[in-house]
C-alpha cells in the first residue's frame, strides 16, 4: 500500500486547519481608537526600572590627570597610530602601505569637535575605521580621546605662547 499518500492529505489537512486568519486576533495596535472605553489607555511604556539586555551606561570622561594622558599615549601607541600616525597627523605605517588616509586631529573641524565625538568614533567606528569597543575599554577609549585632545594642544600652541628657549627651537 502506498505510504504518501495519507501522509499528504494529513498534512494539506493540518495546514488548512493551521491557516488561520492571525490578522483578525484579538489585540490592541499603537494608536488604535477604542470606542468603549471612556478614557483611551496611555501609550506602551516600558516597566519602570528595566534595562535592555546588554545594555550598560557608556562611563563619563575621566578627570583629566597625568596618568590618564600617560595611558591615553599607550593606547594610542598601540590602536591608533598605525593609522593616524605618532603625532596624529594621519600619516602612520599603514598609510605608507596604501591604506586610505585619516584626517589629520589637526584640522579645524576636529579641534572644534567635542570630546566625545573621538569617544564615539573609537567605540563604533567611521569611514574605513571600524569600531574599536570589542578591543579597547571604555575607560582606556576615553584616555585615548583626552591624549588626542594633548596632541591637538601641542601642535596649535600659539608662538606668544612659548617660552624663548622653545622659540629658538622653531624653525
Amino acid at each position: 500500500m502506498n505510504v504518501a499518500a495519507p501522509v499528504a492529505i494529513c498534512l494539506a489537512a493540518s495546514l488548512l486547519v493551521a491557516c488561520d486568519d492571525m490578522a483578525n486576533q484579538p489585540k490592541r495596535l499603537p494608536y488604535e481608537v477604542y470606542r468603549n472605553e471612556a478614557k483611551p489607555p496611555a501609550p506602551w511604556r516600558e516597566p519602570a526600572d528595566t534595562v535592555a539586555r546588554d545594555w550598560a551606561p557608556e562611563p563619563a570622561p575621566p578627570p583629566l590627570s597625568d596618568a590618564l594622558l600617560v595611558r591615553g599615549q599607550e593606547r594610542f601607541n598601540i590602536y591608533c597610530a598605525v593609522c593616524h600616525g605618532p603625532a596624529g597627523y594621519g600619516d602612520g605605517e599603514i598609510v605608507q602601505r596604501g591604506f586610505p588616509t585619516p584626517p589629520s586631529y589637526h584640522i579645524d573641524r576636529l579641534r572644534q569637535a567635542p570630546i566625545q565625538h573621538f569617544y564615539d568614533v573609537i567605540t563604533n567606528g567611521y569611514g574605513a575605521m571600524f569600531s574599536y569597543a570589542q578591543r579597547v575599554s571604555p575607560d582606556d577609549r576615553w584616555a585615548i580621546a583626552a591624549y588626542i585632545r594633548a596632541l591637538q594642544a601641542s601642535q596649535h600652541v600659539p608662538v606668544a605662547q612659548l617660552s624663548d628657549a622653545e622659540k629658538a627651537k622653531l624653525p
